[in-house]
């Protein structure tokens, strides 16, 4: 009896044991195809990301300006009556960046040569969709080290990013002077440099106040201080982003083409990692190009380089300043692809809006308001004139003439659409690989 007991346990031991064994092979066979159960054997591929980054261009205040922007009734500043018809382009954006032509210390306000805005104008900035201005220009330094100090307070109370210059040797050691921005899901790593100070020294205990590219930045303003370059692009590129982008002041005012100089800055830059280099200064839009270097080891790098877009909000215009294209912007989209079979981030597309700042002369409502060129010319040609009126629309014709030759009829956002088919589409630019 009790083998027979013995026996008849064995079997029920041989069936429990075959049956997981058959579960086994089965749980193993869905794994391996795909089927529930249990992990993949292989994740699928993460789709591209792509994300939208706005540029504009100086963004100031001369007195004119902020007149215009001071409500009586209410002693309040604002400049949002200035941005309510580009308003769209740049909330629509991912990240929006500017260049901030001035200081925001406080009463009395000025206008040029020094240059102080009311604190409104951040905060307005912040209110229409800008993400991060560049506080790096040669009019840093015109209300003095306080000046720098304050209007980065103040940036930072309207929660507006800011590059280029520090409070503190602290605040600059922190992140090399690197701020590191989430772009739509794009790592970029901004850095922001002047060219000079309009002559105006920093004392040797407050030189970590404001970035500067030039070693002889009160003088000549032609020597590359490339240590400095190196190391804090060195910095950038530890992080591992996927983007590095160079905010830059540079170039001579006036000027709708670059110099020599800015080419071999520009050079320097993108051969130490910088995918993008963005400019002001000039007042004037300047051509935007991918510019392609050979590195020691024999291979090459491209970074894309717009050297200016101009005044995005002035008093300047060729009836205040005898020059043309002072009045004449754009905001430049560059569209950024980030690809996980590669690992690559790409500039994928490039477009602009092109713009014009209208000045309605002094005593006007809301003197000044920055124009979408297309948008205002539809409007006008539907009938509606309250804007527009038949001198404004020459102004925005001559603004989109300017536009198209100097930044490329092809990348005007209406003709931008067939950019993919065009031989003028920039080539790719952000291969950190390649920077290594």
């Amino acid at each position: 009896m009790m083998r027979q007991k013995l026996s008849f346990f064995a079997l029920i031991v041989v069936v429990v044991c075959v049956v997981l064994i058959f579960l086994g092979v089965h749980k193993d066979s869905n794994e391996a195809a795909g089927g529930p159960g249990g992990p993949q054997n292989a994740d699928p591929v993460q789709a591209p990301i792509t994300a939208t980054l706005a540029v504009c261009g100086d963004t100031m205040s001369h007195t004119p300006q902020t007149n215009d922007a001071y409500d009586s009734a209410t002693d309040t500043y604002s400049y949002l009556h200035c941005f309510q018809y580009v308003r769209s382009w740049i909330e629509g954006a991912d990240f929006a960046v500017a260049n901030l032509e001035t200081t925001l210390n406080g009463p009395p306000y000025s206008g040029y040569p020094q240059f102080c805005a009311p604190d409104a104008l951040a905060h307005n900035m912040k209110e229409v969709g800008f993400d991060l201005v560049t506080t790096a220009n040669n009019h840093s330094m015109d209300k003095g080290f306080d000046g720098i100090s304050r209007t980065l307070d103040v940036l930072d109370e309207a929660g507006l990013a800011h590059v280029g210059s520090f409070r503190t040797q602290e605040e600059f050691d922190a992140n090399k002077g690197v701020v590191v921005a989430d772009v739509g899901g794009i790592s970029v790593a901004f850095l922001g440099y002047t060219y000079g100070t309009n002559g105006i020294p920093i004392s040797g205990e407050k030189d970590f106040c404001l970035n500067r590219f030039n070693s002889d930045y009160t003088t000549n303003c032609s020597t590359l201080d490339e240590s400095k370059l190196f190391q804090e692009l060195s910095y950038a590129k530890s992080l591992n982003t996927d983007l590095i982008a160079v905010m830059v002041h540079w170039g001579i005012e006036y000027q709708t083409t670059q110099n020599e100089y800015q080419d071999k800055v520009a050079d320097f830059l993108i051969e130490n990692g910088a995918d993008l280099v963005l400019g002001s200064h000039s007042h004037v839009p300047q051509p935007m190009m991918t510019r392609t270097v050979t590195l020691a080891d024999g291979s090459t790098r491209s970074g894309f380089v717009c050297y200016s877009l101009g005044n995005f909000i002035s008093n300047q215009s060729p009836d205040t300043v005898n020059v043309n294209y002072t009045d004449t912007t754009a905001i430049l989209n560059l569209e950024l692809t980030k690809d996980f079979t590669s690992g690559k981030t790409t500039v994928s597309k490039v477009s602009y809006v092109p713009l014009l700042v209208l000045n309605r002369g002094t005593g006007a409502a809301e003197q000044y308001c920055i124009l979408d060129v297309h948008a205002g010319m539809e409007a006008h040609d539907s009938g509606d004139t309250s804007v527009v009126t038949d001198q404004v629309y020459q102004k925005l014709q001559y603004a989109l003439t300017g536009c198209h030759n100097i930044l490329g009829e092809a990348f005007d956002y209406v003709n931008a659409a067939t950019q993919s088919q065009s031989s003028e589409a920039p080539p790719e630019a952000g291969d950190q690989q390649s920077a290594a």
